[in-house]
C-alpha cells in the first residue's frame, strides 16, 4: 500500500461511484481524478451531487458502489487513514461562538492530534497563513465577520498539513476584499496542496482553479482547463476589429479570406471615424488570425485593436448542464419508443387468452 501511494499520480481516484436516497440517485457512475497540487473547480447545480460526493471523499458518508481513493488509501478499506489526508471546508461551518480563535485552533488541533511544539508550529504557521495572527487570534468568534470565520475554518482545515483541502462554498457571502484574501490564499498553497473546491461564484472558479469538473445528474457532463471548454463548448469563433473605412470594404476584405465569416456587428468608438466591427466565423481563430493579417496588410482600413472573444465560464457552465439534459431527455424517448415497440397489443393479448 505504502508503495501505491509513492507512485500514485493522482491525489483523488473516483471510479464508477453511486449513491442513491431511497428512490433519488445522488451519484450514478460518477468517475474523475485529481492530481497532485492541482486546484480543481467542482461545479454543478443544486442538487447535482456535489456535496454528497465530497462527504464520500471525506468519509462522512459511504458509496453504493464504485470505489473512491484518497493519496492512494481506499476509503472503503481505510476510512480513518483517509481523513489524515483531507482538510475539509463545509459550506455552514459551525464554528464555537464563545471561543477566541487561538483557543479554538489549538483545540482542534489537539483533535487532529498534534501536540507540544508541533501544535504550536502549525498554530502559528496557519494564523499567519490566513492572515489571522494580528487580527483576530484573541478575538471571539462570535464576533468575527463572515469572512473571518471562513478564513478560522480555513486555517483549522490547513492545521495538519493536508495533501488535500475540499472546499465546499467558500467565498459565498464574502465582499470582493475578503474574497481577494481568500484567493490569495489558494496561490500561496499552489503545487504544494490540492484543492477540490466547490463554488457557484464561477468567476472565482475560473481565476482560481487549475481545471474544472462541472457535474449533473451526479455525473461528469464537462472536464478540462478554461481554454480547453472554451475550444469544445464554442460553436463560433467571434472577434472584434477597431478599423477605419466603410463596411462593404471592410466586410469584403473578411469574406475574401473566409466566405463563412459573417459581419455580425458595427458601432463608433472615436472621433477618428473608425469603427468596431464584430464578426463570426465557424473556421475557429486561425481563420480570425488570418483576417487580422489581412486588415493590417490593407492601409486603407486603418487597423488599431482586434481581440477575439470568447466565452466565459458562465457560459460552458449552462451549455454542458443544458446539454446534459438534452442527451437524458432524448435517451428517456428513445426507451419509451422502444418500450413501445415491445410491449405487446391489446387486442394480441385477447387473443392469446
Amino acid at each position: 500500500m505504502s508503495e501505491e501511494r509513492q507512485v500514485s499520480k493522482n491525489v483523488i481516484e473516483v471510479t464508477d461511484l453511486s449513491k442513491a436516497y431511497g428512490r433519488v440517485k445522488a451519484l450514478s457512475g460518477l468517475t474523475f481524478s485529481v492530481a497532485k497540487g492541482e486546484i480543481v473547480g467542482f461545479l454543478g447545480p443544486n442538487g447535482a451531487g456535489k456535496s454528497t460526493t465530497m462527504r464520500i471523499l471525506c468519509g462522512m458518508t459511504g458509496a453504493d458502489s464504485g470505489e473512491a481513493q484518497v493519496c492512494g488509501v481506499d476509503l472503503a478499506e481505510e476510512e480513518g487513514e483517509v481523513r489524515k489526508h483531507i482538510g475539509y471546508l463545509p459550506e455552514n461551518n459551525p464554528l464555537p461562538e464563545d471561543l477566541r480563535v487561538s483557543e479554538y485552533l489549538k483545540f482542534r488541533g489537539r483533535l487532529k492530534g498534534l501536540s507540544g511544539g508541533r501544535l504550536r508550529e502549525r498554530l502559528e504557521a496557519t494564523l499567519n497563513l490566513c492572515d489571522l495572527r494580528r487580527s483576530a487570534s484573541e478575538r471571539l468568534i462570535g464576533n468575527l465577520s463572515k469572512g473571518y470565520r471562513q478564513r478560522v475554518g480555513i486555517a483549522e482545515a490547513l492545521l495538519d498539513e493536508p495533501k488535500l483541502l475540499i472546499l465546499d462554498e467558500p467565498t459565498i457571502g464574502l465582499d470582493p476584499r475578503q474574497t481577494g484574501i481568500i484567493r490569495k490564499l489558494l496561490d500561496r498553497l499552489r503545487g504544494e496542496t490540492s484543492f477540490l473546491l466547490s463554488s457557484h461564484v464561477l468567476s472565482e472558479v475560473e481565476a482560481s482553479c487549475d481545471r474544472m469538473l462541472i457535474l449533473n445528474r451526479g455525473r461528469i457532463v464537462a472536464e478540462g482547463t478554461l481554454q480547453e471548454l472554451q475550444a469544445e463548448y464554442l460553436d463560433n469563433t467571434v472577434f472584434e476589429v477597431v478599423a477605419g473605412g466603410e463596411r462593404s470594404v471592410i466586410e469584403k476584405i473578411a469574406k475574401d479570406i473566409d466566405p463563412l465569416c459573417e459581419l455580425i456587428d458595427e458601432n463608433p468608438t472615436t472621433a477618428t471615424g473608425r469603427k468596431r466591427f464584430s464578426f463570426c466565423t465557424p473556421q475557429g481563430e486561425s481563420s480570425a488570425e488570418s483576417i487580422l493579417k489581412e486588415f493590417v496588410n490593407q492601409s486603407v482600413t486603418q487597423t488599431r485593436e482586434f481581440n477575439i472573444a470568447r466565452p466565459d465560464l458562465e457560459s460552458i457552465f449552462l451549455k454542458a448542464t443544458k446539454r446534459s439534459w438534452e442527451q437524458t431527455d432524448s435517451f428517456r424517448e428513445n426507451l419509451r419508443e422502444v418500450s413501445a415497440t415491445l410491449q405487446p397489443d391489446e387486442e394480441d393479448e385477447e387473443g392469446a387468452r
